[in-house]
């Protein structure tokens, strides 16, 4: 694990120290590592997908131990999906985003070096099983995405990239208070201790679980994001270069979600409880205003942005339903949305770069000059609005009926959110690719080899994970059964009466 994180490190290391006006070689160096990692994870994923012994081992190594820190990796079904996810994320981001560092002011270098550190930290996050380490990460991979999108982007990157960081730090700050807080009870129990496992073993009263729970909760829903704490997410979207938005949304965010089930429920499971029909209304609230507001943009970037709040909001209701189904598809939800997500925005990022421009209204007919593009799109768009048996339907399909079991009223409304995403996903394609042709699209250039490269692992993965979720799910489920069960809620009853068997020769 420290070998799956040392790698992306030392490939910014690498790229940074390129020398200045060898851009090609900088890209092809940040590429090769995040290749190379990608190997890595593949191997750490066999493991326990197919229970193929690589020798991958849980690691501890004293790190503060006068303050009970260390340096504890591990991976379980959850973490594991989502470490899958950013290795394979990050050498397509990296591939696709080629051209979009060009500048003539900056050496892209820079773009490619910050790239593999979010990576790095990304990976840290979801292996880490030492609060404060992290904590850490969590506030460190901020200052590599705020250059990332103050740097390159739109006019008013600087702006969304301020806004970005003032609303994460926020968060973060709420976080470290209720970090030293849990420490302080670690301290009162007499073992001082970070390692998170240690953590949850704590009898901690539940009005001090308030409290923290408030703490830890806020920042990952700053994070991942959360109506109402999700303004900053459009902005970052829209001016951020449409490969680092893609990364992002589809992976940086998803450590907020992953924090809110792998941390905040085994923490604090009274407070869960007592909070979850809260944010189960909050997670609906952000499925359908999210969605309304996707569909009233004229900005392509803006428009995927508000889907992804949508999205989010199906995530954060499957983690707070608390039943087993709706949690294993919240997470299979973070891996399939980080997927749908990504493809959406780099192909918007291949029509922005033919047009020069994001708004809806300066496309139109680019399906004839650019059938190609125009299919990928329209598949990318599918799997945004779980398409079956794509694999966003799955996950879908699992939240809802998992929370239609304790939460009735929450998961009908929550299936308006599916009407809607139809709704948003096929007039956009109605708009910028059927129809008449403009003037300024006749002539287009057709999807390119690079991009079909690019392209093509999403696809492959939408597709297999459609057809063939069970690998994936068998572990994911492995890992979420002692999650919710930490949270100790009674199982709710299932939809139909289970039938009574027939006694033998009674005709019963």
């Amino acid at each position: 694990m420290t070998t799956l994180i040392a790698l992306p490190a030392l490939g910014a290391l690498l790229t940074a120290l390129v020398p200045s006006g060898r851009g090609t070689l900088a890209k092809q160096v940040a590429i090769g590592a995040a290749l190379v990692t990608l190997v890595v994870g593949a191997l750490i994923s066999l493991q326990y997908l197919f229970d193929i012994d690589m020798g991958v081992e849980a690691e501890t190594y004293e790190w503060i131990p006068e303050f009970g820190a260390s340096w504890a990796l591990d991976v379980d079904g959850i973490s594991l999906a989502l470490i899958a996810l950013t290795v394979l994320a990050t050498p397509i981001v990296a591939l696709a985003m080629w051209r979009e560092a060009e500048d003539e002011t900056r050496d892209p270098k820079a773009f490619f070096a910050l790239l593999l550190s979010v990576e790095a930290l990304t990976l840290t996050a979801f292996a880490s099983r030492d609060l404060l380490l992290f904590y850490i990460v969590f506030e460190a991979m901020l200052i590599p995405l705020y250059f990332m999108i103050g740097m390159y982007g739109g006019p008013q990157r600087r702006y969304a990239a301020v806004k970005f960081l003032l609303y994460n730090l926020v968060g973060g700050l709420l976080m470290l208070a209720a970090v030293i807080g849990l420490y302080v009870q670690s301290v009162d129990a007499g073992a001082p201790s970070f390692f998170v496992p240690d953590l949850v073993a704590l009898d901690i009263d539940t009005d001090t679980q308030r409290w923290l729970f408030l703490g830890f909760m806020i920042a990952f829903a700053i994070k991942a994001p959360l109506w109402p704490f999700h303004t900053w997410l459009p902005d970052a979207a829209a001016e951020a270069t449409p490969s680092n938005a893609a990364f992002l949304s589809g992976v940086v965010d998803k450590v907020g979600t992953y924090g809110m089930i792998a941390l905040v429920l085994p923490l604090f499971p009274d407070a869960s409880r007592e909070f979850a029909p809260a944010i189960v209304v909050l997670a609906v609230v952000s499925i359908i205003y999210g969605a309304l507001l996707a569909i009233g943009q004229t900005d392509m970037k803006r428009l995927i942005g508000y889907t992804s709040i949508s999205h989010f909001g199906f995530i954060v209701l499957g983690i707070f339903a608390l039943t087993g189904e709706a949690a294993s598809g919240a997470t299979l939800y973070m891996v399939n949305h980080g997927l749908s997500t990504i493809a959406l925005f780099v192909i918007v990022g291949f029509m922005i770069a033919r047009r020069g421009s994001r708004q809806v209204g300066d496309f139109g007919g680019v399906q004839k000059p650019a059938p190609k593009l125009a299919g990928v799109f329209l598949f990318a768009g599918l799997s945004g609005l779980a398409l079956p048996p794509l694999s966003t339907f799955l996950s879908e399909f699992l939240v809802i009926s998992g929370t239609f079991l304790r939460y009735r009223p929450a998961a009908i409304v929550a299936t308006l959110g599916i009407v809607l995403a139809a709704l948003y996903i096929l007039w956009l394609y109605q708009r910028t690719m059927t129809g008449p042709v403009r003037p300024d699209v006749e002539g287009m250039a057709d999807l390119r080899t690079r991009e079909a490269v690019v392209v093509a692992p999403l696809f492959a993965l939408i597709l297999l994970v459609g057809f063939f979720p069970k690998p994936l799910v068998d572990v994911i489920d492995e890992a979420v059964e002692p999650t919710i069960v930490e949270v100790d809620v009674e199982r709710p009853e299932p939809l139909a009466p289970v039938a009574e068997p027939v006694e033998e020769g009674t005709g019963r």
